[in-house]
């Protein structure tokens, strides 16, 4: 990754060519993240931290908890469908028959039906979130796609002979049981979905950066769209109140940018949607190069531009158009596998690893008082602030949990068996419970210590764009890990090259990168060279 200076001279690429601008914009992201800030930027940097009104504070403490994410709802209503279909299907042929007796021709009915009923369903939108929130309309819908199902069935049997051996009694049943079974399930997904609407956890927030006249318009235009299931949360603009109002189409103007990143630490916020002129391109790139650390998705509004975007570079809310620049990494469906990879390989192994752990605990116990396991604070998931599991390494009385003094080669402050068990990266492993309780992945950025620094100053004044590496949940082991990036971090150089491979990883995750960088990490531990 490239430390050459942030440069905002560059023009953009022609804005109808919505791709062409994305790519434009994530080049002069990736220029700077990672590089060695300046005494501006360190002041930039610390600004952030600046604080928030009282309204602002109270309007983000409104806006925690976990969303539902919509891809994964649709899906697991599709294989909802598709179990009960297949249920219902079986439970008919029992109930008409002492014995379960399918024929080759039945159960490709039901293989015929499921693909049907999946086709009908989506055509009548029953895997839209606005129609699941409607009752009648809802029930509607998914009798009349069932019963095109046995429609298509009739059709087919009259024309090619086709089913002519099915039982009428099972086919009969089979409906029946089906249609009940699909309204139920459509019943309850009524329920979850007014109640998930009702909390605020089906609904994507979204916050305005920049206000005025063209803030404004968008706004009214979001929410004139049907079923719009955007709810904006306020409005930040680094302007003052002279020349953006404090507050825009009913929205209150919540503080500048800086105070924007603390407002999203802070709420969950799913969208940033930048309402700049894309021809403003300076002022643009300064605001995205603050906002990029943010695990949300970021839309430049195309909407003041008056400009019809003719490739998939652009989104829609609508019909209101949107340059993708930043999507959330590893949302939706990615997150689900992720969970799973974690769950699954982080049980093996403890189960593996456990007598290492006993012995460790011993070896910890015998050697010096104090308790086994060390706690320390440390950087999560957006800037959470968790609390991580080590083997203790250092004599009780001379730990150091705010880590205000780095560990050096010799410490004296490290135990015989912590020498050890930190070269061997053996004190990391009681953070696989931190991953099973969901506060670490077992793949991810490396957690550092809150206080963590380089000479005298924390690591976010170091390098620009560190706090990007908190896009996703940290992790046990990592890309700059398996890359000889482990130990100490000495120099400002050390925690750059610590900062590109986390960004580099989040760039380009797979659950197979996540599988490669487990697989060799026991292979990387042997080069102990920094780590003491």
């Amino acid at each position: 990754m490239s430390n050459q200076a942030f440069e905002t001279t560059d023009p953009v690429l022609p804005v109808s060519d919505g791709a062409g601008l994305q790519r434009q914009l994530e080049k002069h992201l990736r220029q700077t993240v990672g590089s060695i800030t300046g005494s501006t930027n360190v002041e930039t940097l610390a600004s952030v931290h600046s604080g928030l009104t009282a309204e602002a504070s109270e309007i983000a403490s409104g806006l925690g908890g976990k969303g539902v994410s919509i891809p994964v709802l649709t899906g697991l209503l599709r294989l909802t469908d598709i179990v009960l279909i297949t249920t219902t299907a079986l439970i008919a042929a029992i109930a008409g028959s002492s014995e379960i007796a399918f024929s080759l021709t039945q159960g490709f009915a039901v293989a015929m039906s499921i693909l049907f009923a999946l086709a009908f369903f989506q055509a009548a939108d029953c895997y839209q979130v606005p129609v699941m929130r409607r009752g009648l309309s809802q029930f509607g819908r998914v009798a009349a796609g069932w019963t095109m199902v046995f429609a298509m069935f009739a059709v087919l049997r009259s024309t090619t002979g086709l089913g002519t051996d099915f039982p009428d009694a099972w086919a009969g049943s089979w409906f029946a049981l089906g249609l009940t079974g699909l309204c139920a399930s459509r019943l309850v997904v009524f329920l979850l979905v007014r109640h998930w609407m009702n909390s605020g956890r089906l609904e994507r927030r979204a916050i305005i950066v920049g206000g005025g006249t063209a803030a404004a318009e968008l706004i009214h235009d979001i929410e004139a769209q049907a079923d719009n299931d955007i709810r904006i949360c306020g409005i930040f603009d680094d302007r003052s109140n002279d020349r953006s109002p404090p507050v825009v189409a009913g929205y209150p103007k919540l503080g500048n940018i800086n105070a924007l990143v603390e407002f999203a630490r802070l709420a969950r916020i799913d969208m940033l949607i930048v309402c700049i002129p894309l021809r403003a391109e300076k002022r643009v790139l300064e605001l995205l190069r603050k906002l990029w650390v943010l695990p949300v998705d970021i839309r430049l509004s195309a909407h003041t531009d008056k400009v019809r975007f003719r490739n998939r570079g652009a989104s829609f809310i609508g019909t209101v158009p949107f340059v993708d620049v930043v999507e959330k990494p590893i949302a939706d469906w990615d997150m689900v596998g992720k969970r799973v990879f974690d769950l699954v390989f982080a049980t093996l192994a403890l189960v593996a690893l456990f007598p290492v752990m006993i012995a460790a605990a011993i070896a910890i116990k015998l050697d010096s008082k104090g308790p086994v396991l060390f706690r320390q604070k440390r950087y999560g998931f957006n800037n959470e602030i968790i609390e991580i599991l080590k083997f203790r390494s250092m004599y009780t009385e001379q730990a150091d949990p705010d880590a205000k003094k780095v560990v050096t080669r010799g410490d004296t402050r490290v135990t015989r068996v912590g020498r050890f068990i930190r070269k061997t990266s053996i004190d990391e492993l009681p953070q696989l419970f931190n991953v099973l309780a969901g506060k670490l992945s077992l793949v991810g950025p490396r957690p550092h210590a809150v206080n963590a620094h380089t000479d005298n100053k924390t690591w976010d004044d170091v390098v620009d764009g560190y706090f990007a590496r908190h896009k996703v949940k940290p992790g046990v082991t990592g890309w700059a890990q398996i890359n000889g990036w482990r130990g100490e971090v000495d120099t400002p150089e050390k925690i750059q090259n610590r900062v590109e491979c986390d960004v580099y990883y989040i760039e380009n995750w797979s659950i197979m990168l996540d599988l490669k960088i487990l697989l060799l990490t026991p292979f990387r531990l042997f080069n102990t060279e920094n780590a003491y």
